[in-house]
């Protein structure tokens, strides 16, 4: 394959839940003023950069975030993108979580009424078989943990333990790329947040 898909992964800009540490599934949130100020910095990072295909999440932190940066008229809403379905566990902080279940941990045990590792595992295939079909420069709107899983698949591994591994900030950038070929895949950038006002 000559034109070796590159998925650019940007997590959508700061919401009250995210600077809280609530866990944000499906509630849609709005972006506080810096998650707006920040999805705006955003754009100017990818600025320079030509992309094939845009895709965002239809929940509305990243489908402003991706509007904001200036993709919003070259969009398309990929229902794969969504956050995990954290079910009972929605807008609890994993302190709380924990007071529950001490050893609980997301990439290995899923969330009771909500999704589990092998079902946001499966969305997180579906993303990248789409895109290695694609090819090219491909750039997502979505959100931290699903952004963990993508990548943790995209290397071909469990999410438990790597995606545990992986932190993002809001508003950053990540790439996801090979170093050879399909059989060699790679991130070649992970969490970028220089354009990040702190």
């Amino acid at each position: 394959m000559s034109d070796l898909p590159k998925l650019y992964l940007a997590r959508h800009g700061e919401t009250a839940w995210s600077l809280s540490g609530q866990h944000t599934g499906l509630t849609d949130l709005p972006l506080t003023a810096r998650g707006e100020a920040n999805a705006r910095s955003l754009g100017v990072r990818l600025t320079d950069t030509a992309f094939d295909r845009v895709f965002t999440s239809p929940l509305k932190r990243a489908s402003v975030t991706c509007r904001l940066a200036g993709f919003g008229e070259v969009a398309e809403l990929d229902p794969d993108l969504v956050e995990w379905d954290y079910g009972k566990y929605e807008g609890l902080k994993s302190a709380q979580i924990r007071e529950q279940r001490p050893d609980w941990n997301l990439f290995r045990d899923g969330c009771p009424g909500g999704e589990s590792v092998e079902a946001v595992a499966a969305r997180a295939d579906r993303v990248v078989a789409r895109a290695r079909q694609f090819g090219g420069r491909i750039l997502l709107f979505t959100s931290g943990h699903f952004s963990r899983v993508l990548a943790a698949r995209w290397l071909g591994g469990n999410p438990d333990p790597l995606a545990g591994y992986l932190l993002l900030g809001t508003a950053s950038v990540s790439i996801l790329s090979y170093e050879h070929d399909l059989r060699h895949p790679a991130i070649s950038l992970w969490n970028d947040t220089r354009h990040v006002a702190i």
